[in-house]
């Protein structure tokens, strides 16, 4: 059972940035592809980044392209989302997710190819 911690969240204004962090344990980190995923108010939980279980591949969000950065730390298990230039729109519920993928070296964007999920940190991002 893989517990993941998120952190990093806050209130930022507009064309600020912000660093999320997941913190990993109860598991082997490499053998997982990791995921950072939003959700704002009345809307559905969308992906936003994903990264491969070795940090080579890597999948963004049209939305985000450009502006957000998703890598990992395989020796300190975490994973991390550079955002920069925020936009209002940005402001959501972002959550950490992992799925176990063995050998597998791509990065994953569907909701439920995901395993296991973080309770999600809060990113405001004001006008």
């Amino acid at each position: 059972q893989v517990q993941l911690v998120e952190s990093g969240g806050g209130l930022v204004q507009a064309g600020g940035s912000l660093r999320l962090s997941c913190a990993a344990s109860g598991g082997t980190f490499s053998w997982y592809a990791m995921g950072w995923f939003r959700q704002a108010p009345g809307k559905e939980r969308e992906i936003v980044a994903g990264i491969s279980r070795s940090g080579g591949s890597t999948y963004y969000a049209d939305s985000v392209k450009g502006r957000f950065t998703i890598s990992r730390d395989n020796a300190k298990n975490t994973v991390y989302l550079q955002m920069n230039n925020l936009k209002p729109e940005d402001t959501a519920v972002y959550y950490c997710a992992a799925d176990y993928v063995g050998y597998s070296s791509s990065a994953y964007s569907r909701t439920s190819e995901y395993d296991y999920w973080g309770q999600g940190t809060q990113v405001t991002v004001s006008s």
